[in-house]
């Protein structure tokens, strides 16, 4: 499979052209895509026909990892001759949320096809997608993609307990994981993740690689990859919009 980062970043930065969390990930000729969040629908369609994706799987209901939906809809309704309509994995309450932005019922409905997450395993195309529950808001999940034998890719989405991806990962698989608070500590009641947490459940885990993600603005990303590779003795890189890798 390859990876491509379309966005990587958090809710806020400072850093101009910031994204929000969005993956493509291919095999072949087809192709999926993790989150969708502001900003990320240009890098996207300019990378695939959207309309080509076998699905969009969403981790949580907050806008960094969603919004760009709304983009998407309009693409697919208005722009497509004729319209078309896309299949969208993602917490239950989607519809009503992007309903509710909108003030128009129906709104999603009208290009989107929502599939409700639930813990388990589920194929797209050649992707098998193992979905987990994790805590970060009260529907929030992670998923572990991969196309057949050997290892996969596991991300984490957001979340505050790390060994949540525990029932996901397996040796040698690639994490892409959330690194919110840097080098740490995470201040309570914020149900993100640091850089020691990364670290030692890499290393528990026998991870194959890390690749950091949603890393918040002031932080130090040379210090970050040290205190993660303090803890785990693979190859650790922070990724940024256009980072591709074989996973």
């Amino acid at each position: 499979m390859l990876l491509t980062v379309i966005g990587a970043g958090p809710a806020y930065a400072d850093t101009a052209g910031s994204v929000g969390a969005c993956y493509l990930v291919r095999s072949g000729d087809q192709a999926i895509a993790l989150d969708l969040g502001h900003g990320a629908f240009a890098g996207l369609a300019g990378r695939i026909a959207p309309e080509r994706l076998e699905s969009v799987l969403i981790s949580h209901l907050h806008p960094d990892h969603f919004v760009d939906l709304v983009p998407l809809r309009h693409y697919l309704r208005y722009h497509l001759v004729p319209a078309r309509r896309l299949r969208v994995d993602a917490p239950g309450d989607l519809a009503a949320r992007l309903d509710g932005l909108h003030a128009e019922p129906g709104f999603a409905a009208a290009a989107l096809d929502v599939a409700p997450l639930e813990p388990g395993l589920r194929r797209l195309g050649p992707f098998e997608v193992q979905v987990a529950r994790v805590a970060h808001t009260n529907d929030s999940y992670a998923f572990r993609v991969s196309d057949g034998a050997g290892p996969g890719l596991v991300y984490s989405g957001d979340l505050g307990t790390v060994d949540d991806l525990r029932p996901l990962t397996r040796e040698g698989d690639a994490l892409l994981i959330e690194v919110s608070f840097g080098e740490g500590p995470v201040p309570e009641g914020a149900s993100h993740l640091d850089a020691p947490a990364v670290g030692g459940f890499a290393a528990a885990a026998r991870a194959g690689r890390v690749l950091l993600t949603h890393l918040l603005m002031g932080r130090d990303p040379v210090e970050v990859i040290r205190t993660v590779r303090a803890r785990y003795a693979g190859p650790v890189e922070l990724v940024v919009p256009g980072f591709e890798a074989d996973v």
